[in-house]
């Protein structure tokens, strides 16, 4: 098979630093929120129809644990008819090799993350420096390397379309990665953020632990292009969301969602900007 995954070794002195690992929430009959350590990854697709597809990929070694959960809710003869991506960090495609070996679907990306999934260059390095706790210190064990996906990297639809998700669309937001996807629903105005902005503050091992729920920027040890970060979180607000899932924290909707996101669109260079960093203008 031509594709590969070498992070080394350093991945595995990343603790589980969150309690909610292994829990799911429902954010509506045919979206599931399932937490893998510190990630959370999405099925979607009603468990009755057979037809669903799994929105990131977890952390590495969490192969297992996914495909367990989605037996328990699709039956254990299915698979997805995709696997797409927010975005491909080490935290969101961390499981994908084994997961494709399992089984044998397609990946599709933004065009601008490609070659990150295609072994051709790796992503810039986290920022330890930058101001934020003890999960922003230990960035430095974070790998950055690309995987080489091969014939199973796919661009997303330059129409906006989402292969095995009817009635979404995606939505370029950069600034966290060049390639960053949203995944957004009219009909009912469900998000899924990746990590254009998340529900914890995930530089904090404190807050981590305790999954304490805020509305908050992308993780900051590892967002480089904080003016693109900040006209996507402005992008995002725009939709007004009824419920979002985003990549780190709990699933999140109703007024807590609006007022959150409002304040930190108005206040981005405020709450998500560090105010020191190598990345910071």
């Amino acid at each position: 098979m031509d594709i590969n995954l070498s992070y080394g070794s350093d991945y595995h002195a990343i603790p589980a630093v969150s309690l909610e690992s292994g829990a799911s929430h429902e954010v509506s009959s045919d979206l599931l929120c399932f937490t893998v350590q510190i990630v959370n990854v999405v099925f979607a697709g009603h468990p009755d129809r057979g037809e669903w597809v799994l929105v990131d990929a977890g952390m590495p070694d969490s192969a297992d644990r996914i495909i367990s959960a989605a037996n328990n809710r699709f039956g254990a003869n299915g698979k997805p008819k995709a696997i797409l991506l927010t975005h491909g960090h080490f935290d969101h495609v961390g499981a994908i090799i084994e997961l494709i070996e399992h089984w044998d679907v397609p990946v599709y990306a933004h065009e601008l993350e490609m070659p990150y999934l295609t072994g051709k260059r790796s992503y810039p390095s986290p920022d330890p420096a930058v101001e934020g706790g003890f999960v922003a210190k230990m960035s430095p064990m974070f790998p950055v390397e690309p995987i080489n996906l091969g014939r199973y990297a796919n661009k997303l639809p330059s129409d906006g379309t989402v292969p095995g998700m009817p009635g979404w669309r995606w939505i370029h937001t950069p600034g966290h990665t060049p390639g960053h996807v949203s995944f957004f629903r009219d009909a009912d105005r469900t998000l899924i953020a990746g990590d254009a902005f998340v529900t914890v503050r995930q530089d904090s091992l404190y807050k981590v632990l305790i999954q304490e729920q805020e509305i908050s920027g992308p993780p900051r040890y590892l967002t480089p292009d904080w003016q693109a970060a900040k006209e996507s979180v402005h992008k995002l607000t725009a939709l007004k969301p009824s419920a979002a899932v985003t990549g780190h924290g709990l699933p999140v909707s109703g007024d807590l969602l609006a007022e959150g996101l409002r304040n930190l669109d108005r206040n981005f260079d405020r709450f998500a900007v560090p105010d020191y960093g190598k990345y910071v203008q």
